[in-house]
């Protein structure tokens, strides 16, 4: 295949991959509630514990470089009535134990007695938790209250073998989780429809879009039930036939459809030559020069002339020479005549039409954006 072939390949793929998006976007419809938008105080709370994990097979923390580790196992066998000279801590000296961080996401109305999963990683020198059982580890929230208890086997899904001259692993071998892992013994305080009202916070903050939940709330529960307090609130009041069956209001208000709006917008990442373009983007008339400039320096090193025999005159050696070919391709200003706003359809078949390879799109939406005929953003990652 030729370059020419594969640059034009290149282009209709992700030209392919724009109208794909297009027509998705046309015949979609619309979402729910419960995907745009969330219960304000209805989420979820990080915690965080320090804890030891035993049991390793000689791939610990060494004690001697993790003091910390040091500490805490003999902090953990003084509480469990083990007693030990305090002048002979440095002497303990074992390679099946390493010091954790254990982290969890406390879920919305849990209550004690359920359980979550936790993620536990190292912090000191272990070069594996494979086989490793961690200890009763506390997790706190932000507000240094112990919300949970983590305990048990870890699950690594990773191994690491080898010897002095080579090493074999798959996946992260200091990283694992227990599944279940953490009992919950305190939840977090919550009251629905406290005060007879529901405050939903939009994901990305809109206008357009919280007018439309607010119309369907509206239609679907009777007017002046919900009213917008600004791009990213809605407030709602709950009626008086669900003053008692809140959970059932919010599930029907969850299961309505709108038709979210979004800025028209294009992400281009320069690194991957990943572009995205929204449905709405828009582009005015604009002329677009595509061309690529290849410029080729090639040395020529000197060579050694010899003389005449009888003139006993010594060799001679050239200069090197310096060749410089300048080769500019498809230099032409192509017009893209959009008179009036087009949709991303016509986008992709102007751009096709010159030749764009997806490198050569991003560098021609910059452009655009700068001249002022593109109806949208641009954002570059």
């Amino acid at each position: 295949m030729s370059t020419a072939m594969k640059t034009s390949a290149q282009a209709l793929g992700i030209i392919s991959i724009f109208v794909v998006f297009f027509l998705t976007a046309q015949t979609a419809s619309g979402a729910r509630i419960k995907d745009i938008a969330k219960i304000t105080g209805v989420r979820s709370n990080q915690l965080i514990g320090y804890g030891l994990v035993t049991g390793l097979n000689g791939t610990g923390d060494d004690m001697k470089k993790s003091l910390f580790t040091l500490q805490s196992v003999y902090n953990m066998m003084v509480r469990n009535g083990i007693t030990l000279d305090p002048s002979q801590i440095s002497n303990i000296k074992i390679k099946n134990v390493a010091a954790v961080m254990v982290t969890a996401d406390l879920p919305p109305f849990a209550r004690p007695g359920s359980t979550m999963d936790v993620e536990v990683s190292s912090i000191g020198d272990a070069k594996s938790l494979a086989g490793g059982t961690l200890l009763m580890t506390p997790l706190k929230g932000a507000d240094h209250t112990v919300y949970a208890v983590a305990q048990g086997p870890l699950t690594l899904g990773a191994f690491a073998f080898g010897g002095k001259a080579a090493k074999v692993q798959k996946n992260h071998t200091t990283v694992g989780r227990i599944p279940n892992g953490a009992l919950i013994e305190n939840s977090v305080p919550y009251q629905l429809g406290k005060n007879g009202t529901i405050t939903y916070q939009l994901e990305n903050a809109d206008f357009t879009t919280a007018d439309h939940i607010t119309k369907a709330i509206n239609k679907a529960f009777g007017p002046h039930t919900a009213f917008p307090v600004d791009s990213a609130t809605v407030k709602i009041t709950i009626p008086k036939s669900y003053k008692h069956k809140v959970v059932d209001f919010i599930s029907g208000v969850e299961s309505l459809e709108v038709e979210p709006d979004t800025i028209a917008r294009v992400v281009v990442d320069e690194r991957t030559g990943t572009i995205v373009m929204g449905k709405d983007v828009k582009l005015s008339t604009v002329a677009v020069s595509h061309g690529n400039l290849s410029l080729v320096v090639q040395e020529t090193p000197g060579t050694v002339v010899q003389p005449n025999p009888l003139t006993g005159a010594p060799p001679v050696v050239t200069p090197p020479q310096t060749t410089i070919t300048a080769t500019e391709e498809g230099g032409a200003l192509n017009v893209l005549n959009m008179p009036q706003g087009v949709s991303i359809g016509d986008i992709a078949k102007a751009l096709n039409s010159i030749g764009a390879t997806p490198r050569d799109l991003i560098a021609i939406f910059q452009a655009i954006k700068a001249s002022g005929a593109m109806q949208g953003e641009l954002i570059i990652l």
